[in-house]
Order: C-alpha cells, then sequence, then structure tokens
C-alpha cells in the first residue's frame, strides 16, 4: 500500500468500527423511518452512524474535508476528503437483510487512494487502497476471468434506478445479453465481484459517497469502475457506474451503454 493510504488505514478502520457499533445496535429493531427530500429512506441508525465518524476524524484527521450522505460537505478541497457513506443499503437495513454496508474512502487531490466495505452483522470486510492487492477480513481476493457478457453475472441493486427511458434501455441490452442477473445488494454486490463471485455491476443515479470507496478495492482486485463511457469516476461524475472484474465484459457492456 502506498505511503499516503497506509498512513490513515488505521483512521479508516477506526470509522468502520464506530459505525458498525450504531448499527449492531439498531438493526432489526423497530427504528423509526423517515424520507428525504428525494422520498429515499433515512434512519437514526444512518444519522448516528456517520455523526460518529465525522466525531472520529474531527478529533483524528482535523485539517481533513468530509463529505458524507447524511450531514453534507465540509472543506471539499482540502488535501484529503473522506467521502462516508454510513449506511448504503439503507432500505435493507429498515427490512432486516444484512446486505447493506458502511462505505469510506479517502480521497487524495480527489483521486480515491484507499476504500473500505464494511458489513458489521455479518463481520465482513473489504479493504482496497494504492499498490496492495485488495482483501476481505485481511485475505487477499481477486477478481475472475469472464470473457463475453454471456458467460457473465450481473448486479443491479434495482432496475427503478435507471429514471430515463435511455438509461432503463441502456441497462436492459445488458441484462439481456448476461448470463445471470441478479437483483439488491447495494455495496455488498462489488465486495462479491471483487471476490470473483460475479462478473459485472451496472448502476444510475448514485451520488459519490456511493462508488468511491469501490474503486479502490475492485481496482486492487484486479477489476476495474468506471462510468458508462469508461471515464473515470470524480466527485463531479453524473453517478451511472459500470463495474468489472475483467476488461472484456467491461468493454462489452460499456458499448450496450451507450445513451447516444
Amino acid at each position: 500500500m502506498s505511503r499516503l493510504a497506509a498512513a490513515h488505514l488505521d483512521l479508516a478502520h477506526a470509522l468502520a468500527d464506530a459505525a458498525g457499533a450504531v448499527q449492531r445496535r439498531y438493526f432489526r429493531t423497530p427504528v423509526a423511518v423517515d424520507s428525504k427530500p428525494d422520498e429515499s429512506p433515512v434512519t437514526i441508525a444512518d444519522r448516528e452512524a456517520e455523526a460518529a465518524m465525522r466525531d472520529l476524524l474531527r478529533a483524528r484527521a482535523p485539517g481533513h474535508g468530509v463529505f458524507g450522505e447524511e450531514y453534507g460537505v465540509e472543506a471539499p478541497d482540502a488535501e484529503f476528503v473522506w467521502v462516508i457513506d454510513p449506511i448504503d443499503g439503507t432500505k435493507s437495513f429498515i427490512c432486516g437483510r444484512p446486505l447493506f454496508g458502511t462505505l469510506i474512502a479517502l480521497l487524495h487531490h480527489g483521486r480515491p487512494i484507499l476504500g473500505v466495505i464494511d458489513q458489521a452483522i455479518l463481520g465482513e470486510r473489504w479493504v482496497g487502497g494504492d499498490g496492495l492487492p485488495s482483501t476481505h477480513n485481511g485475505r487477499p481476493i481477486s477478481v475472475r476471468p469472464c470473457a463475453a457478457l454471456g458467460q457473465a453475472v450481473l448486479f443491479v441493486t434495482s432496475p427503478r434506478m435507471f429514471g430515463s427511458f435511455a438509461e432503463r434501455a441502456a441497462y436492459q441490452r445488458v441484462e439481456d445479453a448476461v448470463r445471470l442477473p441478479m437483483f439488491g445488494g447495494d455495496c455488498y454486490a462489488y465486495g462479491l465481484l471483487a471476490m470473483g463471485f460475479a462478473d459485472l455491476v451496472v448502476e444510475a443515479d448514485l451520488e459519490p459517497y456511493d462508488f468511491m470507496a469501490l474503486v479502490p478495492i475492485v481496482g486492487g482486485a484486479g477489476g476495474l469502475v468506471t462510468d458508462w463511457e469508461g471515464g473515470t469516476l470524480t466527485l463531479r461524475s453524473e453517478g451511472r457506474t459500470l463495474a468489472a472484474g475483467d476488461r472484456r465484459v467491461h468493454a462489452a457492456a460499456r458499448e450496450l451503454l451507450q445513451l447516444a
């Protein structure tokens, strides 16, 4: 792992631990569910988990920026910015399904150099960073080869995330081409891809806190995560993501995802 990523790894683990402690306290309990302006659900667990993470960052990395789902952006132009999602998959959380996760990314000058997916209920943690193979619970992981879309397992959280007719049609072309489409999973699906149990994830309508942590994890396992055009994901990306374990299926899916 690069010096910069390694220097912040302990803090990333501490952030995941703090969020997980909150999740375990509320999981499968009758928590109230509120709706955000975009109609997405949010709970006290989301808010308390992010608050705990931000408290740690203020104490241990006071000069760093933060971009979080629940409490917005602080110092976005800082050299280091933490991009955090306390519960990626709140719908799964409120339904008692342990396929949500905490997402933690560290950006250096806008580039993700460290990523964590943590599933506190199942006790699973994926870590990826510059210069180090990605791991699952401390063991190295890798993607699997997949030569063609007809052999691929595809994940998507929900077909309803494709908001426009063009997006829905593009996604449907990919679904029709793969061997097995699977639904649900949020960030957990990217962890499975990095371990070689899936080949593609196609999604849309995401925010940076939904995908930044995934880039170094999938990349460190030998895959790649880009936008639908194959471009680098940034804080300004439109939120359409394409993850693949094999560059051959990435290229084939990218062709089918062309919107114009």
